[in-house]
């Protein structure tokens, strides 16, 4: 901690492990200013422009450039490397000024412009309280000793804090606060002055040693935790698995509906005598209806089903002799269409299209199962007349996590009313103040960590951030990782002040209802990432990072949070397709898209379409091999191919963890440590 009275200003300096990246980005997010000392030689290396791209990715708060060691090279050469320098700092900041730090005077310059330069704000941190501790205590509680209070004490920036707010320790996990203590300010700007007997003009700015031994007193309480009005830690909604069934109906209420049912189709009419309840139910009114309760004829109808009725029954034998002879008939010509098929030239041609099926690499085209029912196989599939503006339900065949999650009624509503709450006075410590948080059921490993030299950072979260839901992110491809990257991988998030490991799902950017589901994160276009995890208000930087084998984590795509909103619907796509066997007019005999006649009935509903942009459906089956009669709406190429599209909607998996292992640290860079001596006098 470094006092200056004179300039009114107090900064604390710390530094991060070399080479572990995530205490880098973690102590970035609470940073007012960050220092870069660049080598003289040199600049940064391939390790340093990695930390750059993940720091402008993050968001970059305040920072100034310095260099040590240029006055150590001989003067020939401390023109050149300056000439460099400026080179290497105009690509990364082009509008910057770089300071030399060899000198007491050039020291005393840095201090000046770490005092006056204009802060830049970050939009996820200025909303929330946060504090970066300067001094951890841990307390065991009576019943185990690897759980307990923990005593974190540091300055309140960005916001007040309340002590009925959920507190987020990164790395760690959410936790309550049980009470906040107002301790004596270790580091006083204006301490005590204490002024001569001799001299009474002249004035020492001494830390007063009354400041330490009130340290040793008990500090003063701020607040205590309400239990009415502090917030809870409830991260799931805990499903009731008899929610959706229905009880069944007791005697009463089954009598009651008969006796309903009985009142509501009783009808009075007028009808000959002698006629009987049946027959009455076909007598029509006046109006030409009927009094049967849900009778679907009307009166053409009702005339043909009469002259039916006096037809005799020799008619109806030839009626059913005729149906009997179709039948055979149609069975005859299957028969006969199964023979002149060549089982072992099939499986011949079939092997040949697919080797040019993988040529092509086509998107989402899928080789139909031949040892399963393609019926089966795609069951949760369906077809869609146009994936733009064909109807889906977002509430539809929802998966059992859905009833773990939280959904906002209405998200934006909810955020701009939280962010107007901010804006007006919050009880609590005010930003500056130095406190100590009583922080409960806190693991020992916590301040085990802290004494290992681990920054201990703690955000207070806003209303409905410790609950669960779903995050849509936009991310683009980061250039220097070209790794292939599968949708449901498990993969290393920043996102705003969390971090934690999630398996996401890819999908399209568009503006739609209906997002295709992108199967790997491509590099040329921003995909949407979907994941599990707890509500976080954006605006929000994200970072995406993944584990290698090694154990170091690679940076793999960098963006922003879009929504919180479970209703997004992500849907996969498949495609089937298929061969034109023989070409007609209009028309086209189809075979390898299905292997058996049930599959092709199945799916007869859904529309076809071919790489050359025909149009069809299916018109019939032929045989029991697949093969299936097509209509388009102009004749085919025997080049073409015929195509099936099959949607089905799907969801991320729910593999969240707080808990990020410690990556494999970097090659440490070669880079100056020599700080000069500063006198404040």
């Amino acid at each position: 901690m470094l006092l200056c009275p004179r300039l009114k200003h107090r900064w604390f300096f710390t530094s991060a492990r070399p080479g572990d990246l995530h205490t880098v980005l973690d102590m970035a997010k609470v940073a007012d200013t960050i220092l870069f000392l660049l080598d003289p030689l040199e600049g940064w290396d391939s390790t340093g422009d990695y930390c750059l791209s993940c720091l402008f990715a993050q968001g970059l708060p305040t920072y100034t450039l310095a260099v040590q060691g240029i006055s150590s090279l001989p003067p020939k050469k401390q023109v050149d490397a300056r000439r460099k320098l400026s080179k290497a700092v105009e690509k990364r900041f082009p509008e910057d000024k770089l300071l030399l730090l060899d000198t007491q005077q050039e020291a005393g310059m840095l201090l000046r412009q770490l005092a006056n330069q204009k802060q830049r704000h970050l939009a996820f941190r200025d909303r929330r309280a946060y504090l970066f501790a300067h001094a951890a205590d841990f307390v065991p509680s009576e019943e185990n000793d690897l759980m307990g209070t923990l005593k974190i004490s540091g300055y309140v920036r960005g916001q007040a804090l309340n002590v009925n707010s959920v507190l987020h320790i990164i790395g760690h996990g959410d936790f309550q606060m049980k009470q906040i203590d107002a301790p004596v300010d270790p580091f006083p700007l204006n301490p005590r002055v204490i002024r001569s007997s001799k001299d009474s003009g002249t004035a020492m700015e001494i830390c007063s040693s009354d400041a330490v031994a009130d340290m040793e007193e008990d500090p003063k309480v701020l607040m205590k935790a309400d239990p009415d009005r502090q917030a809870s830690l409830q991260t799931e909604v805990i499903p009731d698995p008899m929610e959706g069934e229905q009880t069944w109906p007791t005697e009463e209420e089954l009598s009651e509906a008969h006796d309903l049912l009985k009142e509501s189709s009783k009808v009075v009419k007028k009808v000959p005598k002698g006629t009987s309840s049946y027959q009455a139910e076909w007598i029509l009114d006046e109006d030409g209806e009927s009094g049967g309760e849900g009778d679907e004829y009307d009166d053409i109808e009702h005339e043909n089903f009469m002259e039916e009725e006096s037809q005799d029954e020799g008619s109806e034998e030839e009626e059913e002799e005729e149906c009997e002879t179709m039948t055979i008939g149609e069975s005859v010509r299957d028969d006969l269409y199964d023979e002149k098929v060549d089982e072992e030239a099939e499986e011949k041609m079939l092997e040949k299209y697919k080797q040019e099926r993988l040529e092509e690499m086509f998107p989402d085209e899928v080789d139909t199962p031949r040892d399963v029912a393609a019926r089966i196989r795609f069951q949760k599939y369906r077809g869609l007349k146009s994936f733009r503006t064909s109807p889906w339900d977002p509430k539809e065949n929802l998966p059992r996590d859905y009833a773990r999650i939280f959904q906002f009624q209405n998200f934006i509503n909810t955020r701009r009313r939280i962010f107007k709450e901010i804006e007006e006075e919050v009880e609590g410590a005010e930003v500056g103040w130095y406190v100590t948080l009583h922080v409960s059921e806190v693991p020992v490993s916590v301040v085990e960590h802290f004494k290992r030299g681990t920054p201990l950072i703690a955000f207070s979260l806003l209303p409905h951030e410790q609950k669960m839901s779903v995050l849509n992110m936009v991310v683009s491809r980061h250039p220097g990782n070209t790794e292939p990257v599968k949708a449901k991988e498990e993969l290393i998030f920043h996102c705003g002040f969390r971090r934690f490991r999630a398996s996401p799902l890819f999908s399209q950017h568009t503006a739609a209802d209906k997002h295709k589901f992108q199967r790997f994160l491509t590099a040329d276009t921003a995909l949407v990432v979907t994941v599990y995890a707890p509500i976080t208000f954006p605006p929000a930087s994200v970072l995406l990072f993944k584990q290698n084998s090694n154990g170091m984590h690679s940076l793999i795509a960098t963006g922003h949070l879009l929504s919180v909103d479970p209703d997004r619907m992500v849907i996969k796509r498949v495609v089937l397709s298929g061969h034109p066997f023989k070409i007609f007019t209009k028309t086209a005999v189809v075979r390898y898209m299905f292997f058996n006649r049930e599959d092709v009935l199945w799916f007869k509903p859904v529309e076809l379409r071919t790489k050359w942009g025909r149009r069809g459906h299916i018109k019939e089956p032929l045989g029991t091999h697949g093969h299936m009669k097509c209509s388009f709406d102009g004749k085919l190429k025997s080049q073409d191919t015929v195509l099936m599209n099959l949607y089905k909607r799907v969801f991320p998996k729910w593999t969240y963890d707080p808990y990020v292992p410690e990556p494999v640290p970097w090659v440490k860079s070669e880079i100056s440590s020599t700080v000069p001596e500063m006198d404040m006098e």
